[in-house]
């Protein structure tokens, strides 16, 4: 892992809650937190095999199984914290009512949770998907997500990251890496040349961590820094896995008529035709000066994908999807 520091850090150390906490940045973030010296951390989620999985790799932090869309305990986590990172999230399936509660009900609740509790601090990871051309069930709650954060009294900040990855990924590239593992083809939808902006969990955790310790707001788009086309984009993931299958261009058409046949066997695929719509869909995000504004040194993609794909400690472990 490389422990990449943050400046300007003021040397808060309480209390830290994190929702969402056993998904794909919850789980890159809290090894981080930890070797930055937080040591009185609640993290929790509701999916169960993958909350046993952060629990398992941290037993000196509390983990808490709760489904934040329902009222329960895990509210009286929140006393005593200095600050909330709000992670939670629904990324894939076809279900709008999951999409409703796990988006909207659940971050209502939480930032109800937090406020009573006296929270002084906020950070929302929200989405570069707020500012896409995408229609579909994951923008639309995400939209109504920030718009609840954004009404609330308490300091928060906003981060909208575009498509992440690192240890643990279960969703995105990393599912990929796993399919191109085991497959002799490897199809790519149309041209693939589709511009991506890929963003290191690991680089996005620091982020997080600098805006905890300087208490920044405001709202930021955190975008890979490094643009490159979707299928040089997997290229470089078969590399770095080492993934022995051949990358072949199949018809957009073709490759949507499938995930679809697939959709009716799965009633929660790791990829569906509204996320394959999302992926073509020609967006491409502001860049800002996110290393000088939150002081973050950030990874060369080449050696974040390594990182990824090669991390002794990580890079084996696969959460549940």
């Amino acid at each position: 892992m490389t422990d990449q520091q943050t400046a300007g850090s003021t040397g808060r150390r309480g209390r830290v809650v994190v929702t969402g906490a056993a998904g794909l940045v919850g789980q890159n973030l809290i090894p981080r937190l930890k070797a930055r010296g937080y040591a009185d951390i609640v993290a929790i989620d509701k999916h169960r095999a993958n909350t046993r999985i952060l629990a398992g790799l941290h037993p000196d932090i509390r983990v808490v199984e709760a489904d934040l869309s329902r009222p329960g305990g895990w509210e009286d986590t929140f006393a005593g914290a200095e600050a909330v990172v709000q992670l939670h999230a629904q990324i894939g399936g076809l279900d709008a009512a999951v999409f409703d509660a796990n988006n909207v009900v659940a971050t209502r609740l939480v930032l109800a949770a937090a406020a009573a509790a006296g929270i002084g601090y906020l950070v929302h990871i929200s989405s570069s998907v707020v500012n896409s051309a995408a229609v579909d069930l994951y923008t639309e709650t995400k939209k109504a997500q920030e718009t609840l954060v954004d009404a609330c009294a308490i300091p928060h900040v906003v981060l909208r990251p575009t498509l992440m990855f690192g240890w643990f990924d279960r969703k995105h590239v990393g599912w990929l890496a796993r399919f191109m593992k085991k497959v002799p083809v490897f199809p790519v939808p149309g041209d693939g040349k589709f511009r991506r902006q890929p963003l290191y969990a690991g680089d996005f955790s620091n982020i997080i961590m600098s805006c905890l310790e300087r208490r920044l707001t405001g709202s930021y788009n955190i975008s890979g820094l490094r643009t490159l086309d979707y299928i040089d984009m997997m290229r470089a993931v078969k590399k770095a896995s080492g993934a022995g299958a051949r990358i072949v261009k199949i018809p957009y058409g073709l490759f949507r008529r499938l995930l679809l046949t697939y959709a009716l066997v799965d009633k929660d695929p790791p990829f569906t035709a509204n996320q394959l719509a999302a992926l073509v869909t020609p967006d491409l995000f502001e860049v800002i000066d996110w290393p000088g504004i939150f002081g973050v040194i950030p990874t060369p993609l080449d050696a974040a994908f390594h990182e990824t794909f090669n991390d002794p400690r990580f890079a084996s472990v696969v959460l549940d999807f």
